[in-house]
This record gives C-alpha cells, sequence and structure tokens, in this order.
C-alpha cells in the first residue's frame, strides 16, 4: 500500500463538491464523502488500477471514476498525490494538477 497525500487542491475540490450536494441534501453529500475515502483507499492498495487520464497521456497521471467524479492521482514512487476531485462532464484544467 502506497501512502496518500492529499493536495490542497484536491481537498478544495472535495469540500466545493460537498457543500454544493448539501445544499439539497446532507445526506448525500456525506454519502459521497464517505465513498470517495473508500475509493482513495482503494486506491491506496491499488495504485496501478486507474486508468490513464485520456487528456494527459501521462503514465504516471492515473484516475478513478466513481459516478460523476474522476479522482486523478499522480504516483511517485511509494507515493500517490491525489491531484484533483471533478465533475466528469467539466474539461480537465492541467494547470490544477500542480
Amino acid at each position: 500500500m502506497v501512502e496518500v497525500r492529499w493536495t490542497p487542491q484536491a481537498t478544495e475540490d472535495l469540500h466545493s463538491i460537498a457543500e454544493f450536494i448539501a445544499r439539497d441534501s446532507s445526506q448525500y453529500a456525506r454519502l459521497l464523502v464517505v465513498d470517495i475515502f473508500q475509493a482513495v483507499d482503494r486506491i491506496a492498495a491499488f495504485p496501478q488500477s486507474g486508468r490513464l487520464v485520456p487528456e494527459l497521456n501521462d503514465p504516471v497521471v492515473r484516475e478513478v471514476i466513481l459516478g460523476n467524479y474522476r479522482l486523478v492521482y499522480r504516483l511517485k514512487d511509494a507515493n500517490l498525490d491525489l491531484l484533483t476531485i471533478y465533475h466528469g462532464a467539466r474539461l480537465l484544467d492541467p494547470s490544477k494538477l500542480g
């Protein structure tokens, strides 16, 4: 299992997503946050399981799809940097990947 490091961007993304969903349902917002943390735990256990990000085609930057959201991460040695979490309907902004 690799060590997971959340970037400030990913932390802010999670907060913004939860806040947006909570406007309609705080229960669904909490459930999504739990699902995201569980997905990150699975990624940590199986870091190669994510697909290459099609827009980047960089072998160290991968993503896992969770519902409507894309969890984008970078593998570095024994570390996994969670770069961003964003809605799949939006275009990926490479400048937010640090």
